[in-house]
Order: C-alpha cells, then sequence, then structure tokens
C-alpha cells in the first residue's frame, strides 16, 4: 500500500515545511494507519483514519482527538506535537501530522528496561497529570457513562451470537457489580505499552489518543494491568513492569488519589470484556467492507485470549469443590488422514506458509514484514482449527449464564468453561502467555 504523497505535501506546506522523503508505514494500529517520513531535516508521524466509514463510527472525531492532545500536553503529559491537521482537499481522509517522538514503543525493548520500577513511576506521573486536564478544557470530548456503556457492549454481545458462555458470564458479573458514578475526568483509553514511547529507560511519549473520553479515572489504571498488555511478562500484573500494588501506589504518589480495589476490579473485568467484544468486531468490519485488511480478520481471532482471561478473573467466585473439578476430556476431532494420497488441506496450508517464509519474506521490507507475519498467523489459526476443532460457543449454557439461571456454583459449570477456553486458545493462539498460566492451574 502507498501513500498519495501530493496530498501530505499540500498539507505540510500549511505548517511551512517542505515535501516529504523516506515515507514508510509503521506496523501495528489496528484502527489508525501510521507513516513515518522525513521533512526539513525534522521526522514525522502521519496518522489518519483513510475510511469515511471508520471515520463515522467513532465517538471522538479527529478535531476532538487533536484537541485532547494539546490541553494532555500543557497538563505536562509528554504526548505529540501537532504540526498540521488534514483537509479534506489533501485526500488522504482526517487525521494529522505530528512530530516523530524519540524512543520506541516496542514492548519487549521496554520490558527490558534495567530500572522497571523508576519506569513505572515516570508512567503513573503521565497518567495522574492526564487526569488533571479540565473537562471544561476539551468539550468535544464524549462522556462515557458506565451503565450504558455496559448496556451498549451488552447488546453487540447478543448481535455478534450471543453464545460465547465465558462472554455471558461476564456480562452478569458486570451487570451485578456495577460501581457507583464518580466525577468525571479524562481517559485516555488505550493506555498501555505499545501506546507508550520509551527512550533511554525513561517515558517519552504518549501515543494513541483516539479513544479518549470523558470517565471514572480508574478505567486507566486497570486497563494497563489487563493480561494482554503484559506481552512476555504474564508475573508482574502490571504494564508488564511491577506488581500491582505498586503501580497504584506510584500513582497515589504522583498525585491520582487513593484508588478502591474493588472499582480497580471491575475495570479490569469491564476492559477485558471489552476487548474480547471489540475482537468480534474487527469480524464484522471486515464483513461489512469498511475494512477487508487480513490484520481485521486476524484480530478478530484474539477473543480466545480474553476468554480465558475473564475465566481466570472470575473463578475466584466458584465454590472450592467447583474449582477442583477436573475438565472434561476435548471433544474428539475427525481422525487425521494418514499421510498418502492426495495432500490434505493442512498439509496445503503448510506448503503456502513454508513458501511465504522461504521465498515470499526477501522480497518484502518494513510493514510488508508485518503483514507477512500476520498471513502466516492466519494459516496456523486456520490449521489447527481444521485439526483440533475445538468448542467455544453453546448458546443453551450462554443464555442461562446470562440471565444468572446458571453460575460458577452450578455443578460442572466452571470445568466446562475451562474445558472451552483451553481448547479455543490452543487453536487460535498456542503462545499466549496465560495458556501456560491457565494450564498450569486446572487441573
Amino acid at each position: 500500500m502507498s501513500l498519495p504523497t501530493e496530498g501530505l505535501t499540500r498539507a505540510l506546506a500549511r505548517a511551512g515545511l517542505p515535501a516529504p522523503s523516506r515515507i514508510e508505514r509503521l506496523s501495528g494500529g489496528a484502527n489508525m494507519q501510521s507513516w513515518r517520513f522525513h521533512a526539513g531535516g525534522q521526522t514525522y508521524v502521519l496518522r489518519r483514519l483513510p475510511s469515511e466509514a471508520m471515520i463515522g463510527s467513532r465517538t471522538l472525531g479527529m478535531a476532538g482527538e487533536v484537541q485532547v492532545i494539546g490541553a494532555a500536553r500543557q497538563a505536562g503529559v509528554p504526548a505529540p506535537e501537532v504540526v498540521v491537521v488534514l483537509e479534506a482537499g489533501d485526500g488522504l481522509g482526517a487525521g494529522f501530522v505530528m512530530r516523530a517522538i524519540p524512543g520506541s514503543a516496542e514492548p519487549t525493548l521496554i520490558l527490558s528496561v534495567e530500572e522497571p520500577g523508576a519506569l513505572m513511576t515516570e508512567i503513573a506521573q503521565a497518567l495522574a497529570a492526564t487526569q488533571r486536564v479540565d473537562p471544561a478544557s476539551i468539550p468535544d470530548v464524549p462522556l462515557m457513562v458506565t451503565a450504558d456503556a455496559l448496556g451498549e457492549l451488552r447488546a453487540r454481545f447478543i448481535q455478534y451470537g450471543g453464545n460465547r458462555p465465558i462472554l455471558a458470564l461476564a456480562v452478569h458479573w458486570l451487570e451485578t457489580h456495577l460501581p457507583a458514578p464518580v466525577p468525571p475526568r479524562l481517559v485516555h483509553g488505550d493506555f498501555r505499552l505499545g501506546n507508550l514511547m520509551v527512550h533511554d529507560g525513561h517515558l517519552s511519549g504518549v501515543l494513541d489518543w483516539e479513544l479518549a473520553h470523558l470517565g471514572d479515572p480508574v478505567e486507566d489504571l486497570a486497563y494497563a494491568c489487563m493480561t494482554v498488555w503484559r506481552f512476555s511478562r504474564p508475573d508482574r500484573p502490571a504494564l508488564g513492569l511491577t506488581p500491582i500494588v505498586d503501580w497504584l501506589a506510584a500513582y497515589e504518589a504522583a498525585g491520582g488519589g487513593p484508588v478502591d480495589r474493588d472499582r480497580f476490579r471491575f475495570w479490569l473485568v469491564y476492559r477485558t470484556f471489552w476487548w474480547a467484544i471489540s475482537s468480534l468486531g474487527m469480524g464484522y468490519t471486515w464483513r461489512e467492507g469498511t475494512d477487508r485488511s487480513l490484520e481485521r480478520v486476524v484480530v478478530a481471532r484474539r477473543c480466545a485470549e480474553q476468554e480465558l482471561d475473564l475465566l481466570l478473573l472470575l473463578e475466584d467466585g466458584a465454590p472450592a469443590a467447583e474449582r477442583r473439578r477436573p475438565m472434561p476430556p476435548s471433544a474428539q476431532p475427525s481422525p487425521p488422514r494418514p499421510p498418502i494420497g492426495e495432500p490434505s488441506a493442512g498439509e496445503i496450508l503448510t506448503a503456502i506458509s513454508e513458501w511465504l517464509a522461504s521465498d515470499v519474506k526477501k522480497l518484502v521490507s518494513g510493514r510488508g514484514h508485518f503483514d507477512l507475519a500476520v498471513a502466516r498467523n492466519a494459516l496456523g489459526i486456520v490449521a489447527r482449527e481444521l485439526e483440533q476443532q475445538p468448542v467455544a460457543t453453546d448458546s443453551g449454557l450462554a443464555a442461562d449464564l446470562l440471565a444468572g439461571r446458571r453460575d460458577l456454583s452450578t455443578p460442572g459449570v466452571l470445568a466446562c468453561l475451562r474445558r472451552m477456553a483451553l481448547d479455543k486458545l490452543t487453536a487460535d493462539r498456542p503462545k499466549y502467555p496465560a495458556l501456560a498460566t491457565a494450564r498450569a492451574r486446572w487441573p
């Protein structure tokens, strides 16, 4: 995919900058595209939403996002400096150009810092500063009412089939543990590793403000601690850097105020469920033609990660006898075909993956390497699904859990859900770090 340079040149001219050079698309970013380039001896990044349909689906418009970034910078947050906003005549969709921030957002590099506690302190300070932004200074930012937002997620769960029991269990738990409202503050909405820039062991930038809203400040605290954002360090629950108690202490010391632990737990479950529903929604975005990228389809299969994480979060509410109950055996797939005769579907997928690695990989660069990895991941998912035939849906059980007619105290329900979570994730994301944790914990 190439970027129309004429429109970018027009936009840069409004900021007094020359034409761009050395343009390359960056990997990552499930919603917005990021393109890095050089102009006038400096490095910049273009953030854009190329699709009008995707722009219309956002609760925060591009003007609001720029407004938030400016307010965050004024509050002392190391947010990017926006130098020019795209206009319709640029032909690039909606977006803006920002000055590049030094460092890397790559989680594996950040998790290897020598003093994670010091970095954690800086991250906590940035979050506390974010929440000190005066809501009156950002009038274009929407207010999130927790009960209404949960109702919308419930409706989406039903729209997406309503047949995944673990998600139904989460909905019912959230509805029965809804916290009381609090005075709204600015919430980043995607505050986690991958959106934090680190340079020489220090926080250098907070990126990706597209999900910002006014709401409960504890939401950002909990979201940063989701299992999926710990990456290779599930043993360090707060952003993969430290224990949660240290994270909350650093936040409180930075002026963030005391954190109610029950409220924190609610938001940890809520955002894990939110990411599960958002993952499923990626598939609908692809089917509707809004974004027909391969990445969109593969991200949709990450729902299984969040189902496992939700069960690990919620299973402590089950009686001890149910937590000790052995899981039922996996559903028996069809007997594998012997390696004779014509190649099986699985063998064909393997051949394609090997060809991509041996012949195509050397022909691509930059974003192409990322897309190639996504393609090979997709082939692996399909091959494992054909072989293992995991079961992740049960309409009757889901309906009962959603209505509260059955729960984790019902004999055999927890064991059944554990089996579903393990089998589905083994097919979809067998290298997900929490999978090993669950296998070791569950009988």
